[in-house]
């Protein structure tokens, strides 16, 4: 579909998924809505784009990447892949600022830098949706479900806690902050995975995501429990 109007996306990467996968495409491009009307009623389908493989009417987009064994965004898979993705940026910013900082990229400091960024990412990412990650939240969180406010309020304490960390900065407040969210985290997940032995998804990056609830997620919360008590311990000793 491209009109003046409108240029779909989806048939865009259709065509582009056809031709990597070494398929000779014929494309019949709609131009007006009549056309496109037109197509709807002689093919008798809804939507636009439809993939024809010699007689056979695949469908559209998602149904063509269904027919050559590939996922589908929208099929919620589990994946680990969101994780991966935050901690790995959170390595590199770490990185970048401990080099503009004059840090040796080995560095307790640089590492600080590297853990309070993936904070301060993870929180990003419940803040796009706290009634989502509330709702998730629930399922395992031992003090939400006591208290259905502190899922509310922990986005924002977890997202804090990690920009004055990354900026040295009111370590009197974040340290306990990091250090009382840790602890609840860990305990909670902790209960929920290896003595309940519940399969849930983590809230960890959002209420809308696919990640298993285990190792990764109690990581997050030891990975905070730690800079709680290191933070101010690292401050007395200076």
């Amino acid at each position: 579909m491209k009109t003046a109007d409108h240029l779909c996306p989806f048939g865009l990467k259709t065509l582009s998924l056809l031709k990597r996968k070494g398929y000779q495409v014929d494309d019949h491009t709609l131009t007006s809505r009549e056309a496109i009307d037109r197509f709807k009623q002689e093919a008798d389908v809804d939507t636009t784009p439809q993939v024809y493989i010699g007689d056979e009417r695949i469908g559209g987009y998602e149904e063509l990447r269904r027919y050559l064994g590939m996922s589908v965004p929208g099929d919620k898979e589990v994946s680990y892949r969101p994780v991966i993705a935050i901690f790995a940026t959170a390595l590199l910013i770490g990185l970048a600022v401990g080099w503009v900082s004059g840090q040796s990229l080995v560095s307790v400091r640089t590492i600080e830098f590297a853990v309070a960024s993936a904070m301060v990412l993870l929180g990003l990412q419940k803040l796009q949706d706290v009634e989502s990650f509330s709702t998730m939240f629930l399922n395992y969180d031992l003090l939400a479900q006591r208290d259905v406010r502190y899922g509310y309020i922990y986005p924002y304490a977890e997202t804090l806690a990690g920009i004055l960390m990354l900026a040295g900065s009111l370590i009197w407040i974040a340290a306990p902050v990091a250090l009382f969210i840790g602890t609840v985290g860990a305990i909670s997940v902790f209960k929920a995975v290896y003595i309940d032995k519940r399969e849930l998804k983590c809230a960890c990056v959002g209420g809308n995501s696919n990640v298993p609830l285990g190792f990764v997620s109690l990581s997050e919360n030891l990975i905070m429990l730690l800079m709680g008590l290191w933070m101010p311990a690292k401050a007395l000793l200076m």
